[in-house]
């Protein structure tokens, strides 16, 4: 019963990422969808299914994860440095327009409420559950599909995000909560998009 448990929840997760990869995709939209189909509806489902918030890494955690996340936000300063001048990446982003310097502040706040929404789902509601009975069969489950997702954007983000994924992962766990991951994503995220925007 409890291994059914864990299937069940990935196999539900799984098809709530497909149902919301055809939706509209305005900025607003996107927070819309993403908080619907990665947060509420696999909550929803945990919860029938008997997991508890905490136990999906809904929580504040241990400071250890943030440290963590802090010395690789400095350690990957220069990857973002330098994609930052590559062609593919200056043309993709940042992936919503903006009309003044607070229209853009704004739109890295909705970009937060996404990237929570996706750690929440990757590295807390698919990692925690599988990652408690055995810890690399949760990291790998969860980052096919977190990689499979980045298809589309630049190619280098493929391979960056999948090592990404696993780090995440590994920050999370020690913490017990997704959102050191969070923090590194996001911020990681508006610093790049700035430095593309003040080139």
């Amino acid at each position: 019963m409890c291994k059914l448990r864990f299937v069940a929840l990935y196999l539900i997760s799984i098809f709530l990422i497909l149902l919301n990869q055809n939706l509209g995709r305005s900025i607003y939209e996107w927070v819309f969808y993403d908080a619907f189909f990665y947060i509420l509806m696999p909550l929803t489902a945990a919860y029938l299914l008997g997991f508890k918030p905490h136990e999906l890494g809904f929580k504040i955690g241990r400071k250890e994860g943030y440290i963590w996340a802090l010395v690789l936000f400095i350690l990957s300063f220069p990857i973002s440095l330098y994609a930052s001048r590559l062609e593919s990446f200056e043309t993709y982003y940042p992936i919503f327009t903006y009309t003044s310097p607070g229209d853009f502040l704004f739109k890295e706040i909705l970009i937060g409420v996404i990237m929570f929404a996706h750690e929440a789902f990757y590295r807390g509601i698919l990692l925690f559950p599988l990652a408690k009975k055995n810890e690399w069969l949760g990291i790998i489950a969860q980052n096919i599909p977190y990689t499979l997702v980045h298809i589309g954007k630049p190619p280098l983000e493929i391979p960056y995000s999948f090592i990404a994924g696993i780090v995440f992962a590994k920050i999370d766990l020690k913490s017990e909560s997704f959102l050191p991951s969070f923090l590194l994503h996001w911020i990681g995220s508006a610093v790049f998009d700035l430095l593309i925007v003040l080139q």
